[in-house]
């Protein structure tokens, strides 16, 4: 089946106005991009986020659209037909909408989508682990089989952040060790160590999203709320979520950022037990040194380090 992907420009101020023209025409399926709501996220959201891609930002600059899809047959040309006119008595009532120009482009993609499930294979990572998306069919032979919904995002293993610490993971677990993930979107790491024979896990996150993610990948790899528990809290600012969290771990894992990190540093000792392991990642290449020198201030000792791409995790006791 073919498609007719549809966009209406505007500007910020007219968004919900043509969101709404569009439902009153029975088009309720939309995805908006607007630069003013991106660069508030950017503002406000930096536990999220250290580095933005430039081609995205260029992207974004100056955009305010509407973008929806209708099938290239009969009836999708008719409805376009029908939004086309109406778009035009718009025009005409309205003149602080933008130009509301409307531009489509002809999508031949029988299942546009799934489209993207093509871009997920098995993966293998490091010596151990083969990242399987829950679709596909793969032998893992010696390797332990890690299955992502990838469609929940927050974390699928393809970005060089979760590759170094699901290699770092290989080697640091043994066997029976009590984790504590710090951010933990998806719930990868903590699901790895687990295939890898961790004992338990705790997975914490400040966005109560990851909550479902996290236990749906749990639940693709067989693991239970006895094995993994999943908290929604931030350590850094709320007390109670502290003293839930407790301390006492083998493994604590921190794939965030690193502003994030950096605040955590002074913590982390009372996290772990004698002879623990602190694993971070998410740092970006300007921002390792400060990292560093913040792990070395808190007395952690950093034992390793590893990069890939202008991407730095560090390995600490």
């Amino acid at each position: 089946m073919r498609w007719l992907e549809v966009h209406i420009d505007t500007h910020h101020g007219g968004l919900e106005t043509v969101q709404a023209f569009l439902s009153a025409l029975g088009v309720d399926g939309v995805m908006i991009e607007d630069e003013e709501e991106f660069q508030d996220f950017l503002e406000n959201n930096h536990d999220y986020w250290d580095y933005v891609d430039e081609d995205l930002e260029r992207h974004m600059a100056g955009r305010s659209r509407i973008t929806f899809y209708l099938e290239a047959r009969e009836a999708g040309f008719a409805k376009l037909g029908e939004i086309r006119v109406a778009l035009e008595d718009l025009k005409r009532e309205r003149q602080d909408l933008g130009t509301l120009l409307m531009t489509l482009e002809d999508v031949e993609d029988a299942d546009w989508e799934n489209n993207w499930k093509q871009y997920y294979k098995p993966m293998e990572i490091g010596r151990r682990l083969l990242v399987i998306p829950q679709w596909e069919e793969a032998d893992p032979g010696d390797r332990a089989p890690l299955y992502l919904d990838p469609g929940l995002t927050f974390g699928t293993g393809a970005h060089a952040t979760t590759r170094l610490c699901l290699t770092a993971l290989e080697d640091l677990v043994r066997g029976g060790e009590r984790v504590l993930d710090l951010g933990c979107g998806s719930g990868i790491l903590s699901v790895a160590a687990l295939r890898l024979g961790a004992g338990s896990a705790l997975a914490v996150d400040i966005d109560d999203k990851c909550r479902d993610a996290a236990g749906e990948n749990a639940k693709l790899n067989g693991i239970g709320p006895e094995q993994m528990d999943i908290l929604v809290g931030n350590l850094l600012t709320d007390e109670t979520v502290a003293e839930k969290i407790g301390g006492g771990y083998d493994l604590v894992l921190a794939n965030i950022v690193a502003d994030v990190i950096i605040a955590l540093a002074p913590r982390v000792r009372r996290l772990l037990n004698a002879g623990g392991a602190f694993l971070c990642s998410g740092i970006i290449e300007g921002r390792a040194g400060e990292v560093e020198a913040a792990l070395t201030a808190a007395g952690l000792d950093i034992q390793n380090r590893r990069e890939d791409n202008g991407w730095y995790a560090f390995t600490c006791r």
